[in-house]
């Protein structure tokens, strides 16, 4: 092994470190609501655009198809989502917020902000600002 490698300084291992965290205070917030991480960015995204296909959203919230196949039936199963089909395409999907996700959607959000500012309350806000940034430049 080399001599300079310190794991606790590997990038990766930090990020997964700050992911998990971050993954437990989202959880613990939106526990109520029942929605993972990756259903409510999907719900968010579907309400947000009123009509999107399936295949769009799943670009939009940086899902590969198997992984957004399994957000969207999980949704559709509670009643948040209705998925129709493309009257010009039927092999494309459709996807719409029911009633019950627009209701829904207001306070799943506020229990996400709450996540989202503490995960980042051990940075001041200038270093929240940087953080933010650079997470996007990597992404």
């Amino acid at each position: 092994m080399a001599d300079n490698f310190a794991l606790e300084d590997h990038v990766g291992f930090l990020l997964r470190k700050a992911y998990q965290r971050h993954a437990a205070l989202f959880l613990d917030a939106l526990y109520e609501h029942g929605l993972t991480p990756t259903q409510f960015a999907a719900l968010v995204k579907v309400v947000e655009l009123g009509r999107v296909t399936q295949n769009h959203l799943g670009r939009q919230v940086a899902m590969d198809p198997a992984t957004i196949q399994g957000v969207i039936k999980r949704l559709t199963m509670r009643g948040l989502i209705e998925r129709t089909h493309d009257p010009m395409d039927r092999r494309t999907a459709v996807l719409a917020p029911t009633q019950e996700a627009l209701d829904l959607i207001g306070a799943a959000v506020s229990c996400a902000q709450r996540a989202h500012d503490t995960a980042l309350s051990p940075l001041s806000a200038e270093e929240q600002v940087v953080f933010l940034g650079l997470l996007r430049k990597m992404g």
